[in-house]
């Protein structure tokens, strides 16, 4: 699940992933937490999550990374906003007021493109990696935002049953990813109805990482 496989969806339209509201779980979490108005979120591989206009609604700023120029053209128009756009070496940095999305790799993205960040909301990034790819995006991330907090969403079920991504990443392994710069708390936790992909017996959990 690299370059070519995300790139080949989008360009598809085989979008099984894309939710047509903001997560309820993030909702809940800002419920929970509240986070001053104006703050900076980081949304990595953000696709054209409805997320991102919730936050906007909300009063926060968003930053957000994806490979995908199809994703982020069809998120500036659902946002009914024209991005100014430009070139800044390996990405391709996309804004309007209150939004910064930078198209590429996200491993290109660095400390001073995307600038202060007050929270990630990884939704959908560390379990659409594959496992070889996890320890390095952890730690990409810690470093380009100053280990800044994290709302994690993860999965749980039997990758025997069925592939992913999304990929199975259970508590064991959050905690090997995330210990050398989080404390990690396990906030929610739930079972999917139905299993994932209608297949496989699944539970979502959401984390929240505090630096250490």
């Amino acid at each position: 699940m690299h370059r070519d496989f995300w790139i080949d969806r989008w360009e598809e339209n085989r979008l099984g992933w894309h939710q047509e509201d903001a997560h309820p779980l993030l909702v809940k979490f800002i419920g929970a937490h509240p986070l001053p108005k104006g703050s900076r979120i980081f949304v990595p591989l953000c696709g054209k999550t409805r997320d991102i206009g919730w936050l906007l609604s909300q009063g926060y700023r968003v930053v957000a990374a994806e490979l995908s120029e199809i994703a982020i053209r069809q998120l500036f128009d659902e946002l009914q906003t024209e991005p100014a756009v430009q070139k800044q070496g390996a990405l391709t940095h996309f804004s309007a007021t209150g939004l910064d999305v930078y198209v590429g790799d996200v491993f290109d993205l660095t400390k001073i493109q995307i600038g202060p960040v007050d929270l990630i909301h990884d939704r959908a990034a560390m379990v659409a990696l594959p496992d070889d790819m996890r320890a390095r995006y952890v730690s990409h991330l810690a470093e380009i935002t100053d280990v800044a907090r994290q709302f994690v969403i993860s999965f749980n079920y039997d990758q025997e049953l069925i592939s992913g991504p999304p990929f199975s990443v259970p508590q064991p392994q959050i905690k090997a990813l995330y210990d050398a710069f989080y404390r990690s708390t396990l906030l929610f936790e739930r079972d999917i109805a139905g299993g994932l992909k209608g297949v496989a017996p699944a539970s979502e959990q959401a984390w929240l990482m505090e630096s250490r």
